[in-house]
Order: structure tokens, then C-alpha cells, then sequence
């Protein structure tokens, strides 16, 4: 597979404050086991640390590519051949992609702590989904590596 001219690669990791959470989450699992002793304590503060952390972590591991002819999104991979017309969309357009504009076959990869989002049409006839809607925290760098994808493939 041929890389592109201009690749992308963007990684949609959770926000600083979910790692603050997770030891929160800890703190809470070593006051339930506080009246057990000191070990106890000291192991769910770690254990539910280590979990809280592990569910903020794979949860933020979602990535974004462009590589060779193709948009990588997640688990999704579509030919940038297959995708039309891109809209950039600000903090309130992607609010109202996500809610009351929405469609139910569309892809969504959404995370609702970035604010910023891509939406390209899907064009290709045999796949049912409408459209997709990416968030990025740089919708316009992506837009501008699918574009250059498409050159190099045509």
C-alpha cells in the first residue's frame, strides 16, 4: 500500500479531566474498603485507579487516517473514491449533527468532548450509510488529506 502525499493521523484521546476521574474513581474504591485495614486500602486505591484509568484510556484510543486511498475512522475503512463532499462543521453545527440533524445510518464516530467535526457524504451506491461524521479536533487538515488522497488515486 502506497502512503499518501499528505497523511493524517490523529488519535481522539480523552481529556485531561477523565484522568483526574480515575483516580477520584480509585479514592472511592479505597474509602469502601478503608474499614478492612490498610492493604485493602491501599489495593482498591490502585485497582480501581488502574480500571478507572484502563476505560478512560481505551476508551480515548479511537484514531483517525488517511492512508494510501483510504480513510481509516475507527474500525471503518472506506475508500476516499467512495466519499464526496466534505463540510467542515463548528462547535454548533456538529451539536446539531450529533442531535436533531442526525440520521440513523449514518457512521458517527463521535466524541462529545471535542467540539469540532468532518462530515463527508458517502457516494458510493451499494453502501446504505448517508454520510459520515468524524470528530477531529482539526477538521480542516483532515479535509485537506482526503483531498490530497483523492489526487494521488486519481
Amino acid at each position: 500500500m502506497q502512503l499518501s502525499a499528505a497523511p493524517y493521523d490523529e488519535r481522539l484521546t480523552a481529556p485531561r479531566s477523565w484522568w483526574l476521574i480515575s483516580f477520584l474513581v480509585g479514592v472511592s474504591f479505597a474509602l469502601i474498603l478503608l474499614p478492612f485495614g490498610p492493604l485493602p486500602l491501599l489495593g482498591g486505591l490502585v485497582g480501581g485507579t488502574a480500571a478507572a484509568a484502563v476505560c478512560a484510556s481505551s476508551y480515548g484510543s479511537i484514531r483517525i487516517r488517511v492512508v494510501g486511498d483510504s480513510l481509516i475512522a475507527g474500525e471503518a475503512k472506506i475508500p476516499v473514491s467512495a466519499l464526496g463532499e466534505w463540510e467542515v462543521l463548528d462547535q454548533e453545527e456538529a451539536r446539531a449533527w450529533r442531535t436533531y440533524k442526525a440520521d440513523t445510518r449514518a457512521f458517527l464516530l463521535l466524541r462529545a468532548y471535542i467540539p469540532t467535526a468532518l462530515r463527508l457524504e458517502v457516494t458510493d451506491p451499494d453502501d446504505p450509510t448517508p454520510y459520515l461524521y468524524l470528530s477531529t479536533r482539526d477538521p480542516e487538515g483532515l479535509a485537506a488529506a482526503i483531498e490530497a488522497a483523492r489526487q494521488e488515486a486519481a
